[in-house]
């Protein structure tokens, strides 16, 4: 299992994957949106989307869990 974790605190604008979906390394599972700035979270790890932790509207802080890549 691989973690994906916000990198700035931020507002969740968009999420763009959905739970179950296979997804590959740089693949975007949602959009930030800080100080007027889009900022793109993307998979690191090739797999399929286990855990989504937010929704459209949320607010993250650094280290937040966003979401749980399964690698098997």
């Amino acid at each position: 299992m691989a973690e994906v974790r916000a990198e700035i605190t931020a507002n969740v604008w968009q999420v763009t994957a959905e739970l179950g979906q296979l997804v590959g390394e740089g693949d975007e599972i949602c959009i930030l949106e800080s100080m007027k700035m889009e900022i793109p979270v993307v998979t690191e790890t090739p797999g399929v989307l286990a855990e989504l932790h937010v929704a459209p509207g949320d607010v993250v802080q650094e280290g937040d869990l966003i979401a749980v890549i399964d690698e098997s």
